[in-house]
């Protein structure tokens, strides 16, 4: 595993139910195609599989 993954929001929530819109803030994704890096950890990537077709994930 990597110490840190690099997440994208690639495709809107407009549409997404209320949880997963609440997920993909908790990551701290606000806009399309913005990123940020969060730590590899079992919490982060629980949250990544719940919205997984919304986002693009690299490890670094």
């Amino acid at each position: 595993m990597a110490d840190k993954l690099k997440v994208t929001l690639v495709k809107s929530t407009i549409g997404s139910s209320p949880k997963q819109k609440k997920v993909v803030e908790a990551l701290g994704l606000k806009k399309t195609n913005k990123s940020v890096e969060l730590p590899d950890s079992p919490q982060t990537r629980g949250a990544i599989e719940k919205v997984k077709h919304l986002l693009k994930v690299e490890e670094l």
